[in-house]
C-alpha cells in the first residue's frame, strides 16, 4: 500500500443549461408556491435542458472546461467515467458518446449508476486506478437530465430536480500538490424502494398498458430518505475525516450533496462545522443527482471558496441507498 501514488484533482468544470425554471414558473403548472417549495427544500430555481440537449452534451461541455483548467491533453486521458441515472441510451454508455465528442481515442469509457453518489464512486474508482499505476489520467463526470424523468404533475417531486453536469480531471500528484487523502463509499440495497425510478428496466418495461402511469419517473418517500441520508452522510464524512487524521476545526469547507437545505443543515450540525464553512448552491440548481456535488465542487473552486492547501470534505447520498465521502487536501 505504501507504493501507491498520491492522486490529485488537476481541474474541474461544470455546465448548466440556459433555461431557468423558478418556483413561480412551477406554480403555473402544478399546485405549489414559492413559499411552499422554499420553506421545505431551500430551492428557488433549477435549470432545465433543452429538448434536444442530451446528458452526453452536458457532460461533454463540463468535461471540456475541466480539461482546459487541468492542462491535460484530451489524447492523454486514459479513462472516462460518467456517473448518471439519466443516460442518453440504456446502451451504449453515455461515456462512449462523451469519448467520441471529445476525441479521446485512447480512453476506456463506461458509466456507473449510483444515483447522487455516482461522482464520488467514480472518484474512488479513478483514484485507485491512478494510484496503482494502471492508468495516468482520468476524467470523471456527473451528468443528469432529470427533467426527462420527472413527473411534472407530482408537486412533491417535480420541485426538487434540475439538469446539469460537473467534471474533474484526475492524475498522479506532483511534489507539493494536494491530493485525495481518503474516500468512503457504501450502499444498502434494502432501501431500494424509498427513492427510485420503478419503470423502464427489465423489471418493469414500459408498455402501451402502463405508459401513462408515470413509472419511468422519479418517486420518493421523503421522510425515509431524510432519515437515512443524514445518518449515512454523517457516518461517511466522519469516516474520511478520521482516516485523514483531521478534526472538525481543520476543515475549510464541506461540500455536501445538494438535495435539501434541511439535510445540509443537519449534516453541518452533526459534523460540528459552522454554516459559513458549508458550500450551498442548491437554491440555484435544485438536486441534479450525480452532477450536484461535481457542479458544487467546480463552482466553489472557481469562486475561491477554498485555496491551495485547504482541507475540504465532499459527502453525498443517493438512491440505492448509496452514500460516499472524500477528504481532499487541495
Amino acid at each position: 500500500m505504501s507504493d501507491l501514488l498520491s492522486v490529485t484533482i488537476a481541474g474541474t468544470g461544470s455546465y448548466l443549461p440556459e433555461r431557468v425554471m423558478t418556483n413561480d414558473d412551477l406554480a403555473q403548472i402544478v399546485d405549489t408556491s414559492d413559499e411552499w417549495i422554499t420553506s421545505r427544500t431551500g430551492i428557488k430555481e433549477r435549470r432545465i435542458a433543452a429538448e434536444d440537449e442530451t446528458t452526453s452534451d452536458m457532460a461533454t461541455a463540463a468535461a471540456r472546461k475541466a480539461l482546459e483548467q487541468s492542462g491535460v491533453a484530451v489524447e492523454d486521458i486514459d479513462m472516462i467515467i460518467v456517473a448518471t441515472i439519466t443516460p442518453d441510451t440504456l446502451t451504449p454508455a453515455t461515456a462512449c458518446y462523451v469519448q467520441d465528442n471529445l476525441g479521446a481515442r485512447q480512453a476506456m469509457a463506461f458509466d456507473i449508476s449510483a444515483a447522487c453518489s455516482g461522482f464520488l464512486y467514480a472518484m474512488k474508482m479513478a483514484k485507485r486506478m491512478i494510484a496503482s499505476g494502471a492508468i495516468q489520467n482520468a476524467l470523471i463526470i456527473g451528468a443528469e437530465k432529470l427533467s426527462a424523468f420527472t413527473n411534472w404533475t407530482d408537486r412533491n417531486t417535480c420541485v426538487l430536480f434540475g439538469d446539469g453536469a460537473g467534471a474533474a480531471v484526475m492524475r498522479a500528484a506532483q511534489p507539493g500538490e494536494g491530493s485525495i487523502i481518503a474516500t468512503d463509499i457504501g450502499s444498502d440495497g434494502a432501501q431500494t424502494d424509498i427513492l427510485n425510478i420503478p419503470g423502464g428496466g427489465s423489471r418493469c418495461p414500459i408498455t402501451l398498458e402502463n405508459a401513462n402511469d408515470h413509472l419511468a419517473t422519479l418517486g420518493m418517500q421523503g421522510r425515509e430518505v431524510f432519515k437515512h441520508a443524514v445518518t449515512r452522510m454523517k457516518n461517511a464524512a466522519n469516516a474520511v475525516i478520521e482516516r485523514a487524521g483531521w478534526a472538525a476545526e481543520d476543515i475549510a469547507l464541506v461540500i455536501p450533496h445538494q438535495a435539501n437545505l434541511r439535510i445540509i443543515d443537519a449534516i453541518a450540525d452533526r459534523l460540528s462545522v459552522p454554516n459559513e464553512r458549508v458550500f450551498v448552491n442548491l437554491h440555484k440548481y435544485g438536486n441534479t443527482s450525480a452532477a450536484a456535488v461535481a457542479i458544487a465542487l467546480d463552482e466553489a473552486h472557481r469562486e475561491g471558496a477554498f485555496k491551495k492547501g485547504d482541507k475540504i470534505v465532499l459527502v453525498v447520498f443517493g438512491a440505492g441507498l448509496t452514500w460516499a465521502a472524500a477528504a481532499i487536501q487541495w
